[in-house]
């Protein structure tokens, strides 16, 4: 099992978070990983992105050039990507901020209302963990479970209190997703 994944939004969108989330769980749950942000003007407004491995075997690099996955919380990072998705793979997507279709039919998509979801929550900035909710349920290279723990983990100090909405934004994430 190889899972190679880009996330990418603007700087802002917890990007960094979710790619955290992600590798952080897949270690806690015995798999090799990589994780490598890419930070620059991003963290202003930009396209930010990161890149995970989730693998069950030694990970030789960190580069992925075809992703296997693509989770794009903007439009911008759609258009960026998408063409290097590798065929067959998935393009999980903030479908609240991108409005186009994607052009290739050779992938699988999954459209995530997320920052409308996050916005009844009343928290517009837990979107993030709407996708990628609705990413692990759909995907299964962790456990939703894992992401809980990790999350309480990674959320520390004030964040503190933002634990149960990050929790209630993944679980609805998730309740999208058909098995």
């Amino acid at each position: 099992m190889l899972e190679r994944i880009i996330i990418s939004g603007f700087g802002g969108q917890g990007v960094m978070l979710m790619g955290r989330l992600l590798a952080y769980a897949g270690m806690i749950e015995g798999k090799k990983v990589a994780w490598m942000p890419s930070y620059g003007p991003e963290m202003r407004g930009g396209t930010a992105n990161c890149t995970v491995l989730i693998s069950s075997n030694e990970i030789g690099s960190p580069i992925v050039s075809h992703p296997k996955i693509l989770i794009a919380m903007n439009q911008p990072s759609l258009d960026k990507f998408e063409p290097n998705v590798s065929e067959n793979g998935l393009i999980v997507l903030n479908d609240s901020l991108i409005e186009r279709e994607v052009k290739r039919n050779d992938v699988k998509v999954i459209r995530i209302p997320a920052d409308d979801i996050a916005n009844k929550l009343g928290n517009s900035r837990v979107a993030n963990m709407v996708v990628l909710g609705a990413y692990v349920k759909k995907s299964g290279v962790v456990k939703l479970e894992t992401i809980f723990k990790v999350l309480e983990k990674t959320l520390t100090g004030p964040k503190q209190k933002l634990i149960d909405i990050n929790k209630e934004a993944l679980k609805l994430g998730a309740e999208i997703v058909k098995e």
